[in-house]
Formats: structure tokens, C-alpha cells, sequence
């Protein structure tokens, strides 16, 4: 497996530490916040198609879920950006099963089809 490479705090300058790491920082609470307390939780944003497409799959599939949105494609784009950073994830929608980063709406897509899912969500939480 590959790890993912980012910089680690003994590459940042210490000048700017602080700035990057308070960067929206209330929003990444608030997605680490709903990850913790729900088991299916969606990040999307107004006007993309994309967290639309999931959040239909998950309801056809009779999955819950919790929905976060921010913005649409002219607003609140520094909050995502930050979301972006957090996660490594480049795009809308941030698909989270059990607390582990599943992707987006096609590879939420491909775990229905599959059945796992179905097993993720059976598996206690780790």
C-alpha cells in the first residue's frame, strides 16, 4: 500500500504552522464531528450532481445517512478546500462508512454493487 505523501510539521515553517493548521479548522471539526456519530456521512456541495447521485444511491439502497453541504460552486470554497486538505480526497462528494474515507459517489457505487458495503456497515465500528 502507498503512502500518502504531505508535509509533516518539521517542513512547515513555523511562522505558518499555526495558519495551516487552523485553516477552517471549525468546518474539519464539524465533518470529524458527524463522522464519529454516524455511520454513513456525506460532504457535498450545492449544484454538483455528484453528492446528489450518492445520496440517491444510499436511499434507494434504504441506507441512512448524514448529509453535510457547503456551498455551492461559488461559495464556500474555502471551507471544502480545507475538507481537500483534511482528507486528501480532490473532490465532492466525501463519502465516509464507519469512520474510514470510502471516496465519492462512484466508488459508493461499486461497494453497493458488490456487497461490501453491506458488510462494511454490518462490522463494528473500529
Amino acid at each position: 500500500m502507498n503512502q500518502r505523501a504531505f508535509l509533516s510539521e518539521d517542513e512547515l515553517h513555523p511562522s505558518i504552522r499555526e495558519q495551516v493548521a487552523s485553516h477552517h479548522r471549525d468546518t474539519v471539526t464539524e465533518v470529524m464531528a458527524a463522522v464519529a456519530k454516524h455511520d454513513v456521512v456525506v460532504v457535498g456541495m450545492g449544484q454538483n450532481p455528484f453528492p446528489r447521485r450518492a445520496r440517491k444511491a444510499l436511499t434507494k439502497a434504504g441506507i441512512a445517512h448524514e448529509y453535510l453541504e457547503y456551498g455551492s460552486y461559488l461559495s464556500e470554497w474555502r471551507r471544502r478546500t480545507a475538507l481537500k486538505m483534511w482528507t486528501g480526497w480532490p473532490t465532492l462528494p466525501m463519502i465516509f462508512i464507519k469512520g474510514t474515507m470510502i471516496g465519492g459517489a462512484q466508488d459508493l457505487e461499486r461497494l453497493i454493487a458488490s456487497g461490501e458495503l453491506a458488510t462494511m456497515l454490518a462490522a463494528p465500528r473500529s
